[in-house]
């Protein structure tokens, strides 16, 4: 089984009792704290190391880092192909930071994009207008139907009453 897989396999066990989970993710958002308050600091870093390196500097086991991997992913200027992670794998942490607090704001993760280290790295304006499109991202909008008389959306140049809104 890959790192990756494991990894999934631990955290999102259902067999595992609830004192279990909570514990375990507890523990896990501690460690992802702490690997942010780092890499934060230094944002100007592009990080690169193997898997079994980067666990070792950020004072992490190589399957909680291969969570924190599995988390930023999305935030990376490269993605990586997480199923193929092993040890000895080389990653490259070339971090995306106006992707990576929104996604962070997604995943209502606010003991991270909360962190003090972003004033250095996002304006407080920018952040604010990440958060105002991170929210209207969940908001559905819907389009005013077009009156029977009115041209048709679809483009054909018949009324709406002879074409899209003929079968309503």
């Amino acid at each position: 089984m890959s790192l990756f897989e494991n990894w999934r396999e631990k955290a999102y066990n259902n067999e595992q009792n609830e004192k279990y989970k909570k514990r375990f993710w507890e523990d896990y958002f501690k460690k992802e704290e702490s690997i942010y308050e780092k890499l934060l600091s230094n944002p100007e870093e592009v990080v690169e190391g193997t898997v079994a390196e980067l666990a070792d500097k950020y004072e992490t086991d190589i399957l909680l880092f291969t969570g924190f991997l599995d988390g930023i992913n999305d935030s990376l200027v490269e993605l990586m192909k997480l199923e193929e992670l092993e040890e000895s794998s080389n990653v490259k942490l070339e971090i995306d930071y106006e992707k990576l607090y929104y996604n962070m704001l997604k995943a209502k993760a606010d003991w991270l994009y909360n962190l003090p280290q972003w004033d250095g790295i996002l304006e407080a304006e920018k952040r604010k207008e990440i958060t105002k499109k991170q929210r209207l991202s969940g908001t559905v909008i819907k389009q005013k139907e077009p009156g029977r008389n009115e041209p048709c959306p679809c483009g054909s140049g018949k009324k709406y009453k002879k074409c899209c809104g003929a079968n309503k």
